[in-house]
């Protein structure tokens, strides 16, 4: 592995750290998303982190060595490059259809006084990128299968 993937660890590890901090020191209303941060931070460099260290070990090294020629090929594969282009676009076109529907059914709440606060929206979006991402996933198999 290459030494930024050590260094993304660790900077991860050390923004999961600062936020855990400020979440624990301060306590204001963006305690919970430090606290969101924090966990994000440290458990995702300590992930890097631990896949770095692994595949570094000398007995690892033939096996990552295949790996990453598995996975360049993988990458490279002009039949999959397509299918993943195509499968991004009927994702966005999807999401742009739902974000429309989306504004026009919040333009409608919001003309009643419905919404309180920003839960709602913040819940929603984090629902909507949930979906864009698992739109894609599904769109892409489909057609992996299919052609």
């Amino acid at each position: 592995m290459k030494k930024s993937n050590l260094l993304v660890g660790l900077t991860y590890l050390f923004v999961g750290i600062v936020c855990l901090i400020g979440a624990l020191n301060f306590e204001s209303r963006i305690g919970s998303l430090l606290a969101g941060f924090a966990g994000a931070g440290i458990c995702g460099g300590t992930v890097i982190l631990y896949k770095y260290y692994y595949w570094m070990k000398p007995e690892n090294k033939p096996k990552y060595k295949e790996k990453i020629e598995n996975d360049s090929i993988e990458i490279h594969d002009e039949r999959k490059t397509m299918l993943r282009d195509k499968s991004g676009r009927y994702a966005y076109i999807i999401g742009l259809i739902v974000i429309s529907a989306s504004i026009v059914v919040f333009s409608i709440i919001g003309s009643f006084n419905k919404i309180d606060g920003s839960e709602l929206i913040v819940l929603y979006l984090a629902g909507f990128l949930v979906f864009q991402y698992i739109t894609g996933i599904l769109i892409f198999n489909h057609l992996n299968r299919k052609y």
